[in-house]
């Protein structure tokens, strides 16, 4: 490995961050002399990020930390297009209604992770370009012998898969972004995860060309779970970030089921602890991982929804796990007492509590013997549940297996 001098660097080495790098040397030189400004790109394609596009944005955290300038930019514009993906289907294209509107949703986010926090919108220079000029100012700076390397467009071109002129034109849009930034904003750096490499090369690339400027680009592996598990995608979907579309409940959970063996690469990437006490914690064996497990998904559910709302996550798990109680911590589902009186199949009843992600799923569940109905296991598919199933706090508790549980609530 390397031996770098820079503050920021060091702490990327050794918390994982470090995956690929322009000129590591180069960069590593000019952090260790100047204030530097770095930008990490998001395109609006949805009201909220899950916990697998967080590591740039941490990184961003961490570079602020060591002094530096940390600039989060959103595609107003490259958002309405999409970045070409290798799966070969198009991303879905947004009225700027919906870009505007995500924006302010996931801008909640990095300002929780960044304070205080610069974001830029790239429809802001993109909007307006004269397209002829456009293309005569900077269309000969791009090769489409690169541009066809690219992995993402190889993907699509061995799989005889459509890629159309539209997608293709993403990559020159984000190379010019990273120019723009340099001259408006001094920004020398990009960031961003290591399927990014190819894009910010362009912008590298461009600026050495027609501005004899030279930028760096820096890119995070791309996680999987020990399992090899996509991050941030579960059996229910993904962890998303914002509250309303993942409790902080669920988020905690999240982060408490972590394998043993990612428990201390998670730690030194999703939190601040300091390296000597995740070198304590990570040594844990046999059932004492789970101690640290509590602190990593305390820990991870403090950095995105606070320390309030970490703190009631982990006592809703105590009282649920360690004493067996209904902890009113727990995801809730309000059903009417007319609908409830009427009886529900408790197939549909797992579904609409986010137990299942459908009704064949939940009959699955019920098959292999892993659902319950207060802590009672559920003979089969065709059990109505109630007004009976009530408890004396007016409440019905759903487990799915051991891990996943939530509350019926009746409504007048």
């Amino acid at each position: 490995m390397t031996t770098v001098k820079s503050e920021f660097l060091k702490i990327m080495q050794e918390r994982g961050f470090l995956h690929q790098c322009t000129n590591l040397e180069g960069l590593d030189q000019l952090l260790a002399t100047e204030k530097v400004t770095a930008y990490c790109g998001v395109d609006p394609t949805g009201e909220s990020l899950h916990v697998g596009h967080m590591i740039p944005y941490l990184m961003m955290r961490w570079f602020q930390k060591c002094g530096h300038n940390p600039i989060v930019l959103v595609g107003g514009v490259t958002g309405m297009i999409g970045d070409p993906k290798g799966d070969g289907e198009s991303r879905q294209l947004l009225s700027e209604d919906d870009i505007n509107r995500n924006v302010a949703s996931i801008s909640k986010f990095f300002r929780k992770i960044i304070d205080p926090l610069t974001l830029v919108n790239n429809a802001d220079w993109l909007r307006n370009l004269n397209y002829i000029d456009f293309l005569r100012d900077y269309g000969t700076h791009f090769s489409i012998n690169r541009m066809l390397a690219m992995e993402s467009v190889k993907q699509r071109l061995e799989r005889e898969s459509s890629l159309t002129f539209l997608e293709f034109n993403y990559m020159i849009l984000q190379g010019y972004d990273y120019l723009e930034l340099y001259r408006k904003k001094g920004c020398r750096l990009q960031m961003a995860g290591a399927d990014q490499w190819g894009n910010i090369i362009q912008g590298v690339e461009l600026a050495r060309r027609i501005d004899h400027a030279e930028l760096f680009g820096l890119t995070a592996p791309l996680l999987t779970t020990a399992s090899g598990k996509k991050m941030g995608k579960t059996e229910g979907g993904a962890v998303w970030l914002n509250a309303d579309k993942c409790s902080p409940y669920d988020y905690y959970q999240y982060w408490r089921n972590t394998e043993d063996s990612d428990v201390g690469r998670f730690l030194r990437l999703f939190t601040e602890l300091s390296i000597p006490e995740i070198k304590k914690l990570e040594a844990l064996q046999g059932s004492e991982i789970n101690e640290a497990k509590k602190i990593l998904a305390f820990e991870t559910t403090k950095m995105c929804h606070g320390e309030k709302a970490a703190a009631e996550a982990a006592e809703t798990a105590r009282q649920t796990f360690e004493e067996g109680a209904a902890a009113k911590g727990l995801p809730t589902v309000a059903i009417p007492r007319a609908k409830l009186a009427e009886g529900i199949p408790v197939f549909i009843l797992f579904k609409d509590a986010g137990l299942a992600s459908s009704g064949s799923e939940a009959r699955r569940l019920i098959a292999q013997g892993g659902a319950q109905i207060n802590d009672e296991k559920v003979a089969n598919d065709k059990v109505v549940v109630n007004l009976d199933h009530l408890t004396a706090d007016k409440t019905i508790k759903l487990s799915a297996g051991k891990k996943k549980h939530a509350l019926v609530v009746m409504a007048d």
